[in-house]
């Protein structure tokens, strides 16, 4: 379910829980397309044969994979309408602290940290947290900065 927001007060009236996002599959063909973009073909990633005698027993996302998922699992869980144009400022902190192995799924709970006013808008900061569907430990928590902005 979505949280609907329509102007900067909506945002900053939204309170501390925002949403937990649907579950994702990170499958092998996902992380070998990352691959592919980055140009980062790591065997812990690309390759399920070595990777299966290695320290995870399969491939594993990497960490900046899950951490791309961040925007598109957001806007599943806030909806922001009647802005003009919504950027991604940067992230304040990001860890990796549990590998994703192939096969498995994420998804992302978020929660608002901060939000304040700015020139036509809203910065906010919100603290994500992908949880993988087969282990306890999260496997990104990352405090993502964004700004809305809205017409006057």
């Amino acid at each position: 379910m979505s949280v609907i927001v329509r102007n900067a007060e909506d945002i900053q009236a939204l309170g501390e829980e925002v949403g937990t996002s649907p579950w994702v599959e990170v499958n092998q063909d996902r992380i070998d397309g990352f691959a592919d973009l980055t140009g980062d073909h790591q065997w812990i990633h690309t390759d399920p044969e070595r990777a299966a005698s290695g320290p995870f027993g399969t491939t594993i996302a990497d960490g900046h994979l899950t951490l791309s998922l961040l925007v598109p699992l957001l806007e599943e869980v806030l909806v922001v309408e009647n802005r003009t144009s919504s950027i991604n400022y940067g992230l304040d902190e990001v860890r990796f602290p549990a590998p994703v192995p192939s096969g498995s799924r994420v998804r992302m709970s978020a929660t608002m940290a901060e939000a304040t006013d700015i020139d036509s808008g809203v910065q906010v900061k919100i603290d994500c947290r992908f949880e993988v569907d087969s282990q306890e430990r999260s496997a990104c928590v990352a405090r993502a900065v964004l700004r809305h902005h809205f017409a006057a």
